[in-house]
């Protein structure tokens, strides 16, 4: 059997699920999509998925990316009788399969090198809060976050610009045996949004469990008034989890948009992102 890699980018609205891992006896992205792929090949065994971010349970994205290594004879016969291309055809198709709060924007052969996971550049996440119940769009209660306070934006940003760089985030990550907690931090930063609501934009290189809705948290309190501009700076600085910092709820955090350097530079980002990363002993 010959193998080819196909990239899938897909979007999903996570409140239904138990996150993008599979897991016995619940319902996940993962779950949904591998077994739809599976049917479509009609595939002797399941098919296997690679994620670029493993989304916890409530949290929805837009810009999801995956990739699955399939029998290229049964993906070459997907278009059947039609002018379809196997890419065209393998969309469309799991587009009637899949449930509609999952959505394939485009499946397509992976270029050489390419791993959606370690491959990747950057991802970047929104988080919504209305802190204006009043202004509350009961559209969007599935994907914003309600305060009942109003929030201090510009204290909120003079916090966060100080977390952006290389950094131990040990203090915003639930840890996991033999990963490391240091990552980029690319940008951080809020603004008030046309509806009223206020908007976080969080880029790194990548992210370890439960780090964005800790940042968030770390920031909130700022906004509110109940704690100094510089506290999540100290917090980061002590490499260890706070309780004053809240994990925010899962349902306010958006997977955007996932970025892949050129085709040429797929194979050495992901050598690159294997490589376990440290902090000399200066930082």
């Amino acid at each position: 059997m010959t193998l080819l890699r196909v990239r899938i980018d897909l979007a999903y609205d996570g409140t239904d699920f138990s996150g993008w891992a599979a897991q016995p006896g619940r319902r996940t992205v993962e779950g949904e999509v591998s077994s739809a792929l599976t049917m479509l090949l009609r595939a002797p065994e399941p098919v296997r998925l690679t994620v670029a971010g493993r989304t916890d349970a409530g949290v929805h994205a837009r810009g999801q990316v995956a990739h699955a290594d399939v029998d290229q004879s049964l993906y070459a016969a997907l278009p059947g009788r039609s002018d379809r291309s196997p890419e065209e055809s393998a969309r469309a198709r799991l587009s009637g399969i899949l449930p509609p709060d999952v959505v394939v924007r485009s499946v397509a052969r992976a270029a050489d090198g390419f791993d959606a996971r370690f491959s990747a550049m950057m991802r970047r996440y929104s988080y919504r809060i209305c802190d204006r119940p009043g202004l509350l769009d009961p559209l969007r209660r599935r994907d914003t976050v309600v305060l009942k306070e109003e929030l201090d934006v510009d204290a909120m940003n003079a916090a966060a610009e100080h977390l952006v760089g290389l950094h131990d985030f040990a203090a915003f990550c639930k840890k996991r045996e033999g990963a490391t907690t240091v990552r980029t931090l690319l940008d951080y930063s809020w603004e008030r949004a046309w509806d009223g609501t206020v908007v976080a934009t969080v880029v790194a290189d990548a992210f370890c469990h439960s780090m964005v809705r800790a940042l968030v948290g770390s920031v909130v309190p700022v906004g509110l008034g109940r704690a100094e501009v510089g506290f999540p700076h100290q917090v980061l600085g002590a490499r260890a989890r706070d309780p004053r910092v809240r994990v925010m709820p899962a349902h306010g955090l958006c997977l955007e948009k996932v970025s892949y350097p050129a085709d040429s530079g797929l194979a050495a980002r992901a050598h690159e992102a294997r490589a376990t990363r440290s902090l000399d002993a200066k930082d």
